[in-house]
């Protein structure tokens, strides 16, 4: 399943890539996320715990850079994993690219994940939606990081676990609102 998201960053291009060069400080900003191994060669172990609906998945696994374009400002991340309690596994390839936006960074990020078992009972409308929100809740994170490294401040406390209510309540109202758009908007442009 291919998802892709964006999101823009009111630093210059080559702070935020700069930023992209400290995994760890990276991963802190993904809520869930959390490395628990540097295992050398851009390579780490970590843990990823995500709840959608009733179902808490926590996945453990490596993520490994295998790919960074200083010149074009892209990063490849390939990350696998099992859940923790033999309930399915994931695979992600996650591209993220930079580009300037005005003043700022634009961070187009692409995803293309495979899921087997509870997790892969999810609808990609479900799985697109959850997603979402996490991208919008790392891009602030990643915000508040960067800033604090500018003011010479040293790392945050990892970013909040990604919460099934909260992360489920807006996933919801983001799948009411395209139902909105797709039913009512066109009976509007008819009336």
């Amino acid at each position: 399943m291919l998802i892709s998201n964006d999101f823009e960053v009111a630093q210059p291009v080559e702070k935020v890539w700069r930023f992209f060069d400290d995994i760890p400080r990276v991963a802190a900003c993904l809520p869930g996320a959390q490395l628990t191994e540097s295992l050398g060669e851009d390579k780490y172990g970590g843990r990823v715990a995500v709840r959608m609906g009733p179902v808490r998945l926590q996945f453990a696994g490596t993520a490994e850079i295998t790919e960074r374009d200083d010149a074009a400002k892209r990063i490849v991340v390939h990350a696998v994993g099992a859940e923790e309690r033999g309930r399915g596994q994931a695979s992600m390839v996650v591209t993220a690219a930079l580009s300037p936006a005005g003043r700022g960074t634009k961070v187009a990020v692409t995803q293309d994940l495979q899921l087997a078992g509870a997790a892969a009972q999810y609808g990609r409308g479900m799985i697109s939606d959850v997603t979402a929100v996490l991208m919008r809740d790392f891009s602030a994170n990643m915000a508040r990081q960067i800033d604090a490294a500018e003011r010479g401040e040293t790392a945050q406390a990892a970013a909040a676990p990604a919460g099934g209510l909260a992360i489920g309540v807006r996933a919801a109202l983001m799948a009411l609102r395209r139902v909105f758009r797709r039913f009512f908007v066109p009976y509007q442009a008819t009336s």
